[in-house]
């Protein structure tokens, strides 16, 4: 496996660098130098502490951010209110509204529903990417009162700042994972009270994934945009006024191994106010009692003849965890876990010390209407395609997914590379920029890793998919350098990402997906060598035998070189639906089907590949380009609409069978 010193050397050389810091400027040091000396002194100042945050006071106090560690559910001591639904909406282009108090009330609102994207939603929002205002209106229960009030938000693309009853409560940048803000001190109990959420999508270089620069030779996409998959908007989840008790359950950690035929859980837990007393927890039979100092408590809990979640058998036990005496508990949560051990072993991937192969594909939120809003029907069907055509596995491509998808992984046995937005990153601009796609990285990862680090589905984390070492030009038409810097920058910004999402998480390995331009000294990092293929689409154009035929020696060749696991995380070729050739021919059904063929079969007669996911189960919506019929991306083996093509059908016969 990769070195794990990183993070620790890491550390010690910031302590020395924070001394050196007044006399060392941009201008002084290296773009490197500078880069390494920034996120070094990042890591040792405290990094498990989001920068999402930017909270005011309240008129009755300080508004405080929540934790978003576990899902709101409802209990005997918790409450859930959703708040979906029709909400009001209205863009706002020009910026005005933040002048104009719209977070009171929307000057000319129509009805939106949320969650759900808005492009879909009316005809003058499809290719919108600006500001938009939602509000919406909600009593609170009597009889939440004397208990900590929460408004969650599951996800709203990009940034998004949010009022209550007219009262700023904070801001959040990076779409995808839920914020919360604790709303006590702003709860009116007579009263219906106006929740206002304003949500900013604009392409900038300084976000994750980043806009604002162009390939040579290519024209530019409509929405301007540098990443294949469609720049959807709004409040794509859902929102949640939840309430607990004033001493609750904050946090929840376990950690699964096994012991013999034992399984043992591993258990950390928080508590607010920085509790101190007793508590319990229970989970397979077993139980142990917990004693917090300080608002924390460990334990650890043994299974017997403990049944193992795999694909095979994904059993679930669910774990229960209680504050104070357990027949009038102060506060109770409980969550599904799954007893299973993940590790990269020489070049094997093991799941439960077993040799595990991924087969799957690679996934989006992607629906017509809703765009990128959840959709439970959606999500439960993709899981029985990837079923169907024998798949086990996916990765969560772009972005993190939803919660009830992550569930819903846990319970029919799916294993997922989950991974953050970090798609398409460069490293040609100026080191403000740079910093800043680092800063919001480590945010998401931490931000990720905090919601997911209990789902047994989740086996892999993914850190950034195709980072490019290409020549760009700017959109000034500035050409960006290719260089040593250029290459540099990358792996010290690799570096320092892939040392701070180490030390949050010891329990799974991380990769990056790589393509044939990305920076080999980048992709060496990982733990499971992840590559990206597309000989017979993008290059060898009408040859659908080139992918499988030039990616056998191209593995060979990385396993000598490195050791480690590889998978091939995207293949494939575009295909319309209706569309056939003989002989195969691009765009038709055969040829992609050919290719994916080809691909699946140099891949299983080498033990060392770790898994193949195609690119990508179902057609998406993408952005207007030349290549792109209809705005869409066609690599799919499904329809949009989830109907299979040919190439459903041969995987299924490779699979399945």
């Amino acid at each position: 496996m990769a070195d794990r010193r990183g993070p620790q050397t890491l550390g010690q050389d910031a302590e020395a660098l924070e001394e050196e810091t007044p006399q060392m400027t941009t201008e002084t040091a290296s773009r490197r130098d500078f880069l390494m000396l920034t996120t070094s002194i990042g890591l040792a100042s405290g990094a498990s502490a989001p920068v999402q945050a930017q909270v005011r006071d309240g008129p009755a106090g300080p508004i405080r951010q929540a934790p978003c560690a576990l899902e709101p559910q409802q209990n005997l001591t918790r409450n859930l209110l959703e708040l979906a639904g029709l909400w009001e909406f209205q863009l706002d282009p020009d910026g005005i509204g933040d002048g104009k108090d719209w977070a009171t009330k929307l000057p000319a609102p129509r009805l939106i529903g949320v969650p759900g994207s808005w492009n879909d939603q009316f005809e003058d929002t499809r290719d919108y990417t600006g500001v938009a205002w939602y509000q919406t209106r909600t009593t609170l229960p009597r009889s939440w009162r004397g208990q900590r009030v929460v408004l969650r938000v599951g996800s709203a693309v990009y940034h998004a700042t949010v009022w209550i009853n007219g009262h700023k409560v904070g801001e959040h940048q990076g779409g995808h994972l839920p914020f919360a803000f604790d709303i006590t001190a702003l709860a009116d109990w007579g009263h219906a009270s106006t929740i206002t959420i304003r949500v900013e999508n604009v392409a900038m270089p300084t976000r994750v994934p980043p806009a604002g620069y162009a390939v040579p030779g290519h024209a530019t996409n409509f929405p301007d945009i540098n990443y294949d998959y469609f720049p959807y908007s709004g409040l794509h989840r859902a929102v949640t006024l939840y309430a607990v008790p004033k001493i609750h359950i904050s946090d929840i950690s376990a950690v699964t191994a096994f012991e013999g035929a034992d399984g043992l859980v591993h258990l950390r837990v928080s508590a607010s106010e920085g509790f101190s007393g007793a508590g319990s927890a229970a989970v397979g039979g077993a139980k142990t009692a917990l004693s917090f100092k300080g608002g924390e408590a460990t334990a650890t809990l043994r299974i017997p003849a403990v049944q193992a979640w795999s694909p095979a058998t994904p059993h679930l036990y669910p774990l229960t965890v209680t504050l104070g005496d357990a027949a009038e508990p102060t506060d109770v949560y409980t969550l599904e876990i799954g007893v299973r051990t993940i590790e990269v072993k020489g070049d094997q991937l093991l799941l439960n010390g077993q040799p595990i192969h991924l087969k799957g594909a690679a996934r989006h939120e992607d629906f017509p209407i809703n765009g990128r809003g959840l959709n439970l029907p959606v999500a439960v069907r993709d899981i029985q395609l990837l079923k169907w055509i024998g798949g086990n596995s996916f990765r969560t491509s772009h972005y993190p997914y939803a919660e009830e998808t992550m569930r819903l992984a846990d319970r029919e046995g799916m294993l997922v590379i989950n991974e953050i937005p970090a798609c398409k990153l460069y490293f040609g601009d100026s080191d403000a920029n740079i910093r800043a796609r680092l800063d919001q990285c480590r945010q998401d990862f931490l931000e990720l890793y905090t919601r997911d680090k209990n789902h047994p589905s989740v086996i892999m984390w993914c850190l950034a998919n195709e980072p490019t070492s290409n020549a760009f030009v700017n959109n000034a038409g500035a050409k960006l350098p290719l260089d040593d810097a250029y290459k540099a920058n990358g792996l010290a910004f690799f570096q320092a990402l892939f040392g701070y999402a180490r030390t949050l998480d010891k329990t799974r390995p991380f990769t990056l997906t790589a393509m044939s331009a990305t920076e080999w000294s980048w992709a060496d990092l990982s733990d499971v060598l992840c590559i990206n293929r597309y000989n017979g689409w993008y290059s060898h154009l009408g040859d659908p035998g080139s992918d499988g035929a030039l990616l056998g020696p191209e593995l060979d060749a990385l396993h000598a070189r490195t050791g480690k696991p590889i998978m091939v995380t995207e293949f494939g070729a575009d295909a319309i639906a209706g569309v056939h050739a003989d002989p195969p021919e691009m765009w038709s059904e055969e040829y992609e089907a050919e290719l994916v063929s080809g691909v699946v079969d140099a891949c299983a007669s080498r033990p060392f590949v770790a898994g193949t996911q195609v690119w990508m189960l179902c057609d998406i919506k993408t952005a207007q380009a030349t290549g792109r019929a209809g705005g869409m991306n066609l690599k799919g083996v499904f329809t949009r609409d989830r109907r299979p093509k040919m190439a459903a059908h041969a995987l299924r016969k490779r699979w399945a069978t």
